[in-house]
C-alpha cells in the first residue's frame, strides 16, 4: 500500500472509555495519519513495516503555496510573518498583546483568544502544568503524550489562561522532556492532591487577578475553580519502548522505513529511531506500509 500528500499532525483520539474504581477516568488512544491531499485517514498497526519518503515539497498549510522551508510548523516565510497562529503569543499567552490594539487578526482573536480556556496539570514525561481551549481537550493531552490529565481552572481567554499558567509555574514545570516522554511511562501522580496544594498556595494571587480581570467590559473574564472534575488516564499504543532515543530526520535522511513498536504523542516509535510527525506538517510524503 502507498499513499502520498501533504502530511498534518496525527488525529488522536480515545475509546474505550470507563471510570475505575478510584473515580478516575480512563481510555485508549488511538491514532490517524492524515495526508489531506488523499483525503484519507491511514491508520498504523503495531508491528508494521512502514516506510515514509519527503518528496523534498513543502506546502504552506494557510496560502498552500509551495515554500523552501517550513515555518512556525507548516508555514511559508511570508504567512509566518503576519498570520496570528505564528507570533510569539501562541508561544507565550501572557503576552497576548490584543489589548494594545497590535494584533495580526481580528478574526483569530475572536475565533481562539476569546474562546473559554482551561488550565490543566498533567503527567507526560513528568508534572507540568498547561492550558488550552475548552474544545481541545482531550486533543492537547494526547497530542502532548500526557498519560494524566486534570483541568483545575476554567478562564474566558487565552492571555488570562497564560497568566495563570506563568503563575503555577512557578512550582510546577511547563515543558514536557521529549526523550523521557519516549523512554516510558511517567511515574503516576495524586493530581488531585496537587491541585487542591496549589489552589491553596496560589489563593492571593488567584483572586488579585481575578478582581484584575473582572473589569474586562469587552470579554467574559470568569476565573472558576473546577473542583468536580475527575482525573483521566490515558493508555497510548506502544509495545515496545526504546532504551536509546534516536531521532528521525527527514530534511537529512528523506526516507527512513521501520517497524512500528507505538505511537505517543505525535511521535511515532520505530525500531530504527522515532520520528516526530507534527514537525513535517506541509511536507509532501509518501507512506508505504506492508500488508
Amino acid at each position: 500500500m502507498e499513499l502520498q500528500g501533504i502530511c498534518h499532525k496525527m488525529h488522536a483520539g480515545l475509546t474505550n472509555l470507563s471510570v475505575t474504581e478510584q473515580q478516575t477516568q480512563q481510555a485508549n488512544v488511538e491514532y490517524k495519519f492524515i495526508l489531506d491531499r488523499s483525503e484519507i485517514n491511514l491508520p498504523f498497526n503495531l508491528g508494521q513495516e512502514i516506510e515514509i519518503e519527503w518528496t523534498g515539497k513543502i506546502y504552506c498549510i494557510s496560502c498552500g503555496n509551495k515554500t523552501p522551508k517550513s515555518y512556525s510548523q507548516g508555514h511559508c516565510f511570508k504567512c509566518m510573518k503576519t498570520k496570528a497562529a505564528c507570533d510569539m503569543c501562541i508561544m507565550k499567552p501572557e503576552t497576548c498583546h490584543y489589548h494594545l490594539g497590535t494584533c495580526r487578526e481580528e478574526s483569530f482573536a475572536q475565533e481562539v483568544c476569546f474562546q473559554p480556556h482551561i488550565v490543566y496539570l498533567a503527567n507526560s514525561s513528568a508534572l507540568k502544568v498547561g492550558i488550552t481551549r475548552l474544545g481541545q481537550m482531550p486533543t492537547r493531552w494526547l497530542d502532548q503524550g500526557a498519560t494524566q490529565a486534570l483541568p483545575i481552572m476554567k478562564v474566558g481567554s487565552r492571555r488570562l489562561s497564560g497568566q495563570l499558567e506563568v503563575m503555577f509555574g512557578t512550582q510546577v514545570a511547563d515543558k514536557t522532556d521529549w526523550r523521557k516522554l519516549l523512554k516510558g511511562e511517567a511515574e503516576k501522580v495524586n493530581l488531585l492532591e496537587i491541585r487542591d496544594e496549589l489552589l491553596t498556595e496560589f489563593e492571593p494571587q488567584i483572586e488579585t487577578i481575578r478582581d484584575e480581570f473582572s473589569m474586562s467590559l469587552d470579554f467574559n473574564e470568569n476565573v472558576e475553580i473546577l473542583e468536580n472534575e475527575l482525573p483521566r488516564e490515558f493508555i497510548y499504543p506502544v509495545d515496545q519502548y526504546p532504551e536509546k532515543i534516536k531521532s528521525h530526520n527527514l530534511d537529512k535522511t528523506p526516507v527512513i522505513r521501520g517497524k512500528l513498536h507505538g505511537i505517543k504523542g505525535q511521535y511515532l516509535i520505530m525500531d530504527t529511531g522515532v520520528i516526530n510527525i507534527r514537525k513535517y506538517t506541509g511536507y509532501e510524503l509518501k507512506i508505504r506500509a506492508d500488508s
